[in-house]
């Protein structure tokens, strides 16, 4: 996509440090959420410990909290339609993009689009 010009059609990828981050978080959680009698806690040193009590104590409200998780990045999905609206991203793939960037990753690609400052010409 275009990162100048009409700005219709802009688009950046954001930083792929975060969204490996953002990955690897996301995939233990969901291991921790749905299957958590397969986590070899006690090779992971404090992280399974602090893992296995999670478990043995608060499973429901961390399955709880996994959905909310992504209910948030429904919602941070849905902004990121608005602010393509409001910063004059009007092409559909971008916007797409957007949407399922902002969905996948949250924040990491919402910071982005927020930062985007669209070029406006002043008119005489």
């Amino acid at each position: 996509m275009e990162a100048a010009g009409s700005g219709a059609a802009f688009f950046k990828r954001g930083s792929l440090f975060w969204f490996a981050v953002i990955t690897v978080a996301f995939g233990y959680y969901t291991w921790v959420a749905f299957w958590p009698q397969s986590i070899p806690c006690q090779k992971l040193g404090p992280l399974g410990l602090f893992t296995q009590y999670l478990v043995d104590n608060h499973l429901v409200l961390i399955r709880n909290m996994y959905w909310f998780a992504w209910l948030i990045h429904v919602g941070e999905a849905i902004y990121a339609l608005i602010l393509c609206s409001k910063k004059g991203i009007t092409d559909g793939w971008a916007r797409l993009l957007w949407f399922l960037q902002t969905f996948l990753f949250g924040i990491a690609s919402l910071s982005v689009l927020l930062a985007y400052k669209p070029y406006h010409h002043k008119k005489k």
